[in-house]
């Protein structure tokens, strides 16, 4: 077989994939969105190469750091260094917009549906999208919000205007020790409200939103309903991949679809009610988008 058929054959595949899933989404009664990291990769949020580079590259030079993520969990000598470092990791990666229009484009294809949001991301690209806040649970957190890292009570704090002022006053690696965060309860350190171990605050607005989830997901336990996941990989697996299948599984007219660029299952259970595609989900949804 010649490689020119084989490329057609493949692409009349993906084309094939692509008018299912426009026909399954605009068919459904009611769309639930599992949405993990490769959803934000393919939006720009890119943690390494030239974008970690533009942004960090006095740390980069300093302490040889290879992604965001080693220098996010290095033991800086002090606070003013630590939060000078993180101060611009909240600030790229959640105050300023994504490079391109995916979360944008993944509303305009389903927001006029019954929607719901599970989403283990923390950067709250759903809501500057558009998507309805109580259509939306952050499972993981939020780089928008501060806790007490002890922490002292269930709270969370809005961090725009400290991370805004840590960025914008820090010299030489280092913020003015004055916009050191603390608690305003104890008076200790904060923290970021991310899910790294038993200390992560699940406060008011957290079990609202696991509420939220709750009700979407009695309402519709027998319904039409398109389970959704975008960019889903193996870290934690439990929130959403491994629920979702046992949830499609579980209800005859629910249907899965799997879309991540070079990671992609379905289990033989479900198989026959799914639709699995590895390519970008950037250039997914704007072929879902066009006519």
């Amino acid at each position: 077989m010649s490689l020119g058929i084989m490329a057609m054959r493949a692409a009349k595949t993906y084309s094939g994939k692509i008018e299912q899933l426009r026909e399954k989404i605009k068919n459904a009664d009611a769309v639930l969105i599992g949405a993990g990291a490769g959803l934000s990769t393919s939006a720009g949020f890119i943690y390494s190469g030239d974008r970690f580079k533009q942004y960090f590259s006095d740390f980069i030079e300093k302490y040889h750091f290879r992604n965001m993520y080693e220098g996010g969990f290095y033991p800086f000598d002090s606070l003013e260094e630590h939060w000078a470092y993180w101060s611009r990791y909240i600030y790229i990666n959640r105050y300023m917009d994504a490079p391109k229009p995916v979360y944008e484009n993944l509303f305009k294809l389903v927001g006029n549906k019954d929607y719901f949001v599970l989403t283990t991301n923390v950067d709250h690209c759903f809501q500057k999208a558009g998507f309805a806040k109580e259509r939306l649970f952050y499972t993981q957190g939020d780089y928008g919000l501060f806790q007490c890292q002890t922490p002292c009570k269930p709270y969370t704090y809005d961090n725009e205007t400290q991370v805004k002022r840590m960025t914008e006053e820090q010299k030489d690696m280092r913020i003015p020790t004055e916009l050191i965060p603390k608690c305003p309860v104890c008076g200790k350190p904060m923290t970021m409200n991310l899910r790294a171990d038993a200390t992560f605050v699940q406060d008011e607005g957290w079990n609202i939103h696991a509420g939220y989830y709750e009700k979407f997901l009695n309402t519709h336990k027998k319904s039409k309903i398109l389970f959704l996941e975008l960019g889903v990989g193996y870290n934690t697996p439990g929130i959403i991949k491994y629920p979702f299948w046992q949830m499609t599984a579980r209800n005859k007219n629910a249907e899965y679809i799997c879309i991540n660029k070079g990671e992609t299952a379905v289990p033989n259970e479900i198989r026959a009610r799914s639709i699995e595609i590895d390519a970008d989900i950037y250039d997914v949804l704007n072929d879902l988008l066009s006519i």
